[in-house]
This record gives C-alpha cells, sequence and structure tokens, in this order.
C-alpha cells in the first residue's frame, strides 16, 4: 500500500494563496492516480483535483478551476496543489488520496487517505 501525509495548509486572507504539499511512502507510487479533496463544516466531502499516474490528465472541481493547480513529482513521491485567489468558501480539511483505479475523477475509486490539513481562509 501507499502512506500519505499532508501538509502546507494554514490560514490565509481572502485572494492569497496556499500551497499544499502530499508526501507518499510504499511502493511503486507512480502506479497510483491521486487526488485531493476537501471537507467542510456541514458538508460531504468533495473532490477538488486529480492527477493521472504519469501526470498527463488532470481533473479539476468547477469551483476551482482556473485557480488551483495539482502537479505530480514521481521521482520525489509528491503530489502538490497550488491555491490561488482564494476564497472564504474554501475553507475545509484538505484530504490527499490515491487510488489504482482509472476512473480517477470519482471519490469512490479512493483506496488510501491522508490524515488532512485544514485551510482556513478569512474574509
Amino acid at each position: 500500500q501507499v502512506q500519505l501525509v499532508e501538509s502546507g495548509g494554514g490560514l490565509v486572507q481572502a485572494g492569497g494563496s496556499l500551497r499544499l504539499s502530499c508526501a507518499a511512502s510504499g511502493r511503486t507510487f507512480s502506479s497510483y492516480a491521486t487526488g485531493w479533496f476537501r471537507q467542510a463544516p456541514g458538508k460531504a466531502r468533495e473532490i477538488v483535483a486529480a492527477i493521472s499516474r504519469g501526470g498527463g490528465s488532470t481533473y479539476y472541481a468547477d469551483s476551482v478551476q482556473d485557480r488551483f493547480t495539482i502537479a505530480r513529482d514521481n521521482a520525489k513521491n509528491t503530489v502538490l496543489l497550488q491555491m490561488n485567489s482564494l476564497k472564504p468558501e474554501d475553507t475545509a480539511v484538505y484530504y490527499c488520496a490515491a487510488t489504482t483505479s482509472w476512473t480517477m475523477g470519482y471519490m469512490a475509486r479512493y483506496n488510501y487517505w491522508g490524515q488532512g490539513t485544514q485551510v482556513t481562509v478569512s474574509s
């Protein structure tokens, strides 16, 4: 299996930026598609962005399109989420996850999860 640990969360004002990172350990990290998910109080967990095994394909939720960028570096076993133009509604716990499935845009397909990191965006 693969183990995932998120970092980089914190407090930022609206319009600012944060970069989240996900450090992966375990065998054959490059065999997993990876994604970022978030869950805000009172809301269901939702997919934010996902990236294919080799990084050639990406998916973004409509709510973050053109503001967030997902990237991966398989040599370093890391997945990044660059978040720009942050809004208060982006406030949530953000989770990194990995899947062996080809259907990377579906949360139910993700097998492995990190512990989450808090992102808070103030007005």
